[in-house]
């Protein structure tokens, strides 16, 4: 089966989404930020509306324990200040390891507020993955990559606390965002968007959507992306990542390489009548994947987006 065909739709899951959403600014079209983009932020400004950051790039974290545990990379930080003055700036964090059975890190997300406090981010987000774990020498370990969890009633319960936590110590709206995996875990309560929508109507958290990690769980597995939207709480959408892919070893990968495919185009084009509450449009792509792209390649990938989605 074609990965984003099928047949007929369902009406959306019900749902009500909480006051905080609705007062979001619209953004519009963004990118996330990555080493190749100052000199593109410089001088096609009118290209984009917003930038995303990932805050871990821009300092070094010793761990938990160690003071002072955290510390600016002051060049990356310094082209970030200059963004700020008349950018609006959005946070996608990798850190927060939502999944990590064994601890939340407090102190991490205390981080966070202290960046939202300098940089006034609009909304920020992380993964429904975890990324961090404790050895048996009792150091944090990180696995390198987003890691998915099973989509079960006890894994939602940690994970809505979790959440809750975060809402706690960061005075912002919160976003999870749906993750790419590799290996199907059987014998799940849930589906992915049954687990997603709980936890948005148990916290109240909005959704990242990232249309490249359901297609390419969709190719991989081979379920129809359109289906998988129609069982979404799709009032819960605050932002979309598109982007670009790659195969790798029979799997087709979340590689942010370059420009996206378009059954990615055809899934944006779908949903964005259906998310009301849609404030915001994010392209990823690797900076690796420059030389590629180049600035026409980055422009047109901005420009398709905005001609799907006018805010």
């Amino acid at each position: 089966m074609n990965p984003v065909s099928g047949p007929g739709r369902a009406a959306p899951a019900a749902g009500s989404a909480p006051t905080d959403l609705d007062r979001l600014p619209v953004l519009g079209i963004g990118l996330l930020y990555n080493a190749a983009l100052p000199e593109y932020l410089r001088d096609f400004p009118e290209t984009f509306d917003y930038v995303e950051i990932i805050p871990e790039m821009f300092w070094t974290d010793a761990g938990r324990g160690a003071e002072p545990r955290f510390s600016e990379l002051s060049g990356w930080v310094a082209l970030l200040d200059g963004l700020a003055g008349d950018t609006p700036l959005v946070a996608h964090n990798i850190g927060l390891s939502l999944g990590s059975a064994d601890y939340f890190d407090e102190t991490y997300a205390e981080h966070i507020a202290q960046w939202h406090e300098r940089y006034g981010f609009a909304w920020h987000s992380d993964h429904l993955s975890f990324v961090r774990m404790t050895g048996i020498d009792g150091h944090d370990h990180n696995a390198g990559l987003a890691v998915p969890v099973p989509y079960d009633h006890d894994v939602a319960d940690m994970i809505a606390t979790r959440i809750e936590s975060v809402q706690a110590a960061v005075a912002l709206p919160f976003l999870i965002e749906n993750n790419v995996y590799f290996i199907d875990v059987p014998d799940q309560d849930m589906t992915e968007p049954e687990f997603l929508n709980a936890l948005a109507a148990r916290t109240g958290c909005g959704l990242l959507l990232d249309l490249h990690n359901l297609y390419a769980n969709a190719r991989n597995h081979h379920f129809d992306a359109f289906a998988w939207l129609d069982q979404l709480d799709l009032d819960r959408v605050v932002e979309i990542h598109i982007a670009g892919g790659s195969e790798l070893a029979g799997m087709y990968t979340d590689s942010h390489a370059g420009p996206c495919p378009d059954p990615v185009w055809d899934l944006l084009e779908h949903v964005t009548p259906r998310t009301p509450r849609l404030r915001g449009i994010t392209f990823e792509f690797h900076d690796s994947y420059y030389p590629l792209l180049k600035s026409e390649g980055i422009a047109r990938e901005l420009g398709h987006a905005r001609a799907i989605w006018s805010p």
